[in-house]
């Protein structure tokens, strides 16, 4: 089978290496999509701060089942599924928790182990999460991005009625403003670049701005009135950003992280003692969350506008190559791995 095998930064091979064969407890996935993210990008240019090389990217994909372990019930051959990419120790004191996304010895698929980025891929069963009958692959591969956006808003709290600044119009924050808006939140979606603001606009987020042209306070007071806005999401991975939300939010507010910084940020640390601000991390996804993202990519997210264009599996370079040149007018590239000839 083809194997994409990101050598160094910048640098992929496309190897053969021999189709794996599943463990008792295993399945084998025929890989169809896989979907290009921020942190991939970051991986590509050497700039991701938990990323040794070699790595076989991918992590957000589907396909469908085509062996099965000795040990498997309860799926069968030729069903689309996606699957977590969580590689866990299940014994230190968040497993033992149940918070497994936070695991003392994680390891994430495409990052500190290999992913998805070959023909056949093998994961643990317990991994695998079922996709509908009628599910496009897109759908398929946008389910991890979707799972993170619904782990974000759940750690925010209660949302429904609340006011939410969402900073950052890339595919996660555009996905995170319509799980938000779904549960009812009032949302201000906000960006540097005019694209991400109307492709926005056209997944339903009524509220996008380009904070160049409308600063954040105007935007807000906007939007919001006199009340302000008390939750606010980080998705830019950028630090300008969480430097302008610190002394925007109403004291008392909370801000979560969802953005991957390859630059740390300086934030004013004094607002945030003063003003008794809260700042939280969100770290991927649980079961629960990719139960609800099949759900609401079934029944409401918006996902087409997001996507830019597929790229055949041997041409994958060519996809971040397109990115590096017109990084301002992409939000999501995809790979199709179908496109490439099986052994």
């Amino acid at each position: 089978m083809k194997q994409q095998l990101m050598k160094s930064p910048g640098e992929m091979e496309l190897k053969d290496v021999p189709i794996p064969e599943p463990g008792a407890d295993e399945v084998r996935i025929r890989v169809g999509r896989i979907g290009i993210c921020g942190s991939d990008i970051h991986v590509w240019h050497g700039k991701h701060p938990f990323t040794p090389f070699p790595v076989v990217q991918g992590h957000e994909f589907c396909g469908y089942l085509d062996a099965l372990g000795s040990d498997v019930s309860g799926h069968e051959v030729g069903e689309l599924v996606t699957a977590m990419p969580q590689i866990i120790c299940g014994t230190c004191p968040s497993c033992q928790k149940g918070r497994f996304n936070i695991c003392e010895n994680l390891k994430v698929r495409g990052f500190q182990a290999d992913g998805c980025g070959q023909e056949y891929f093998v994961t643990k069963a317990d991994r695998i999460v079922t996709l509908p009958a009628g599910f496009t692959l897109d759908q398929g591969a946008f389910m991890e991005p979707v799972a993170v956006a619904v782990h974000a808003v759940e750690r925010l709290g209660k949302i429904t009625g609340e006011n939410i600044v969402i900073a950052g119009a890339g595919p996660i924050g555009n996905l995170i403003a319509q799980v938000a808006q779904l549960k009812g939140a009032t949302v201000l979606l906000t960006d540097i670049n005019d694209l991400r603001c109307e492709r926005a606009k056209a997944c339903g987020i009524e509220h996008a701005v380009n904070t160049m042209s409308e600063p954040l306070d105007a935007a807000a007071k906007r939007v919001f009135g006199q009340a302000g806005y008390n939750l606010a999401v980080e998705a830019a991975g950028a630090p300008q950003t969480i430097t302008a939300l610190v002394p925007s939010i109403n004291k008392g507010g909370t801000i979560l992280i969802v953005g991957v910084y390859g630059d740390q940020p300086s934030v004013d640390l004094a607002r945030v003692g003063e003003h008794e601000l809260n700042i939280k991390g969100s770290m991927m996804y649980w079961m629960d969350d990719w139960i609800e993202a099949r759900e609401l990519l079934d029944k409401g997210i918006i996902i087409e506008p997001l996507i830019d264009g597929v790229y055949p599996f041997e041409k994958w370079p060519d996809a971040y190559g397109e990115i590096d040149i017109n990084q301002q007018n992409i939000m999501k590239l995809m790979v199709d791995v179908n496109s490439a000839g099986t052994n």
